[in-house]
């Protein structure tokens, strides 16, 4: 029974425990997390790694007036929980419900919002700055991982903070996991310094002897401290933090209460940034989440006894489909190497790794390095496939443009998670990269119909010399169709006509194609007779079909989970619009000009209107104009 967590409901009520209540309070939270989550599903191994450290800060610090800015988010359930919401965690990733991440319009106790990692420095310091401009004296504390620390960003916000010198606190949470095992120099830089446990101590103990030695001055004062220097850079290779200007702190237990309150206590007496490296266990307090960290990362419901995750049983996912056909194909040509920003598992490709490890590069959380090394491997002859989120792969815009479609390097794109993603929200929705890749010179882009399409389109991808080339998937079971047995290329630019019908089509791309044939289907019962049209290649169009499609005239609807802006709908506009083909009349059906909250994907298609009856009512709209223009109601099909 939670009876101390039943006496929190505001930040307030948690200084009025006792420092012995703290680790009671502890596992009552933990047990909490681990019973919601088991019904709603959710980020539990993030959060229950960070429970001490969640509440050491409330008890310390006092939020909404002190800024706690969270890495991700993802790992703020324990604040949302100590800041009020915990009556609302039945509703956890549902739609309308609480969301997984920080989210502002919450709470005022979220001063910060993040799907993407490596951000929290950088707005820690943009309100450190601000602070200090009004002439404020509240703390900014931002909490990074380990992992996180591998994005550029975050080094980008470390030199500028140490520059400036301004007052403010770092609390590194050190789990050495951020999705998948950690990568990387600063990896290995951490590894040092957490197998080190003595440095603090031998530290302390060579200062409290110098303060012994009486005073000198000039020449033996500086040589005492160049003997401090040398024995940090003795236990301590490199120093980093201390050398980018940080007032270094730990390790430190992350899950030793007293010892977190007693390091915030030393770090309210230092001026200028101070980091404090904590070290935490993902997944704490629950032994599968502590064996299986990166599967119990993000989970389903799951039964809490045995730990079995409670699946429905079904198709499997379009990503495990792209795993296995890389593999395939990186059987057939040893020029295919699979790169991947920290995402391994989610991508798919650790079954490849383990078929091809000298293959398989996982950078970190560096996207935008990822690109433009990509960029370099196709430019000495091998077959690179980025595989990486879509949601993700908008951090490296620029590496892009620049370094891969400028050199028109042949990169080959696998973009996970396109379209909606349900659960995780507007952070992570894929609904922006047909937008922002398709405007750019030599890029190709393809999106298939079915997981038999997508094979296809990998062979394509593989056999497309000419440059950058991309295929997008979303995050759902495929269909289930029937695999051809031998891989083909696509012709390059072609659309497939599924069905043909009178004067109105609708074109569709990717998951919408079942829902234009859903919508066929129902405009067939009345009387109606619907081409559909599978747009296949969103760069370059099929030409050839669109003049046939405007020859035919009539009505035209273009289905696509994505941004209606900039997609599939505009491409096709701009295309009669430059031809100067007249009489068409389109109507785009896609993801309206607004971020589309967290919930599951079927809640988010219809909130947006991507159902077959929403296609059906759309018809029906535009034969009611048509009856009113005859002047009496005739069917204009």
């Amino acid at each position: 029974m939670a009876v101390l967590l039943s006496q929190i409901h505001e930040p307030a009520d948690l200084k009025n425990l006792s420092m012995e209540q703290l680790e009671p309070l502890a596992a009552e939270i933990r047990q909490f997390l681990i019973e919601k989550l088991s019904i709603t599903g959710g980020h539990l191994a993030s959060n229950l790694g960070v429970v001490e450290l969640t509440i050491a800060l409330h008890y310390c610090y006092n939020s909404p007036q002190d800024k706690f800015i969270f890495d991700v988010g993802h790992q703020a359930y324990v604040h949302k929980i100590l800041t009020g919401r915990m009556d609302q965690f039945d509703s956890l990733r549902k739609h309308g419900g609480l969301c997984g991440f920080v989210k502002r319009n919450e709470s005022e106790h979220d001063v910060w919002e993040a799907g993407h990692s490596s951000t929290s420095l950088s707005a820690a310091m943009g309100m450190a700055l601000a602070r200090d401009l009004k002439g404020e004296s509240h703390r900014v504390i931002a909490m990074i991982g380990d992992g996180a620390l591998t994005g550029g960003m975050a080094f980008e916000a470390l030199n500028h903070i140490g520059h400036e010198k301004k007052d403010l606190m770092v609390i590194l949470n050190d789990n050495e996991m951020s999705i998948a095992p950690n990568v990387g120099a600063m990896h290995n830089y951490l590894t040092k310094i957490r197998s080190d446990r003595n440095y603090l101590r031998a530290k302390d103990e060579v200062e409290q002897l110098l303060k012994r030695i009486p005073a000198i001055g000039g020449k033996v004062a500086k040589t005492v401290e160049r003997v401090k220097d040398s024995l940090k850079y003795l236990m301590v290779s490199g120093v980093l933090f201390e050398e980018l200007g940080f007032k270094y702190l730990g390790p430190v237990d992350g899950h030793d209460l007293p010892g977190l309150i007693e390091s915030f206590k030393q770090a309210n007496n230092v001026s200028g940034p101070v980091l404090v490296h904590v070290l935490t266990t993902k997944g704490k307090g629950y032994q599968p989440a502590e064996k299986d960290s990166h599967k119990w990362h993000g989970i389903s419901p799951y039964k809490i006894e045995s730990g079995q995750v409670l699946k429905a049983v079904g198709n499997p996912m379009y990503t495990e489909v792209f795993g296995q056909t890389l593999i395939r194909l990186a059987e057939q040509d040893e020029r295919i190497v699979a790169v991947t920003p920290a995402m391994p598992g989610g991508s798919g490709l650790v079954p490849f790794a383990e078929r091809f490890p000298d293959r398989m590069i996982d950078v970190g959380i560096a996207e935008q390095h990822a690109a433009t090394m990509c960029a370099a491997l196709a430019m000495e002859g091998m077959k690179p496939v980025y595989a990486v989120y879509s949601t993700f792969m908008q951090r490296a815009y620029d590496q892009i443009v620049h370094d891969i479609c400028r050199h028109n390097a042949n990169v080959m794109f696998a973009i996970d998670r396109a379209g909606f993603v349900g659960a995780d929200g507007e952070t992570h929705q894929g609904v922006y990269d047909i937008a922002f890749m398709r405007h750019i010179p030599n890029m190709v882009m393809m999106m298939p119909k079915d997981e038999n399409e997508l094979r296809h389109m990998m062979k394509t991808a593989l056999e497309y010399n000419d440059g950058p080339i991309a295929y997008r998937y979303p995050r759902i079971n495929v269909p289930g169709v029937p695999l051809d047995e031998e891989l083909v290329p696509i012709p390059i630019g072609t659309w497939e006509m599924l069905r043909e019908g009178e004067s109105l089509t609708l074109i569709a791309v990717g998951p919408m194609v079942q829902v234009a044939e859903e919508a066929a289907e129902l405009l067939k019962r009345e009387g109606v007779t619907a081409s559909v049209v599978n747009a296949r290649f969103l760069k370059p169009l099929d030409g050839e079909m669109l003049a046939k499609l405007a020859q035919m005239g009539g009505k035209m609807v273009v289905l696509e989970e994505a941004s209606q802006a900039g997609s599939l709908g505009s491409a096709i506009l701009e295309h009669y619009a430059e031809l100067g083909i007249t009489g068409v009349d389109i109507s785009l059906m896609g993801v309206p000009d607004r971020f589309i909250e967290h919930g599951s994907i079927k809640d988010q298609l219809a909130e947006v209107g991507l159902t077959a009856e929403s296609v059906v009512e759309e018809v029906q709209k535009f034969r009611a104009k048509q009856h009113m223009a005859y002047g009496k109601k005739v069917n204009p099909y």
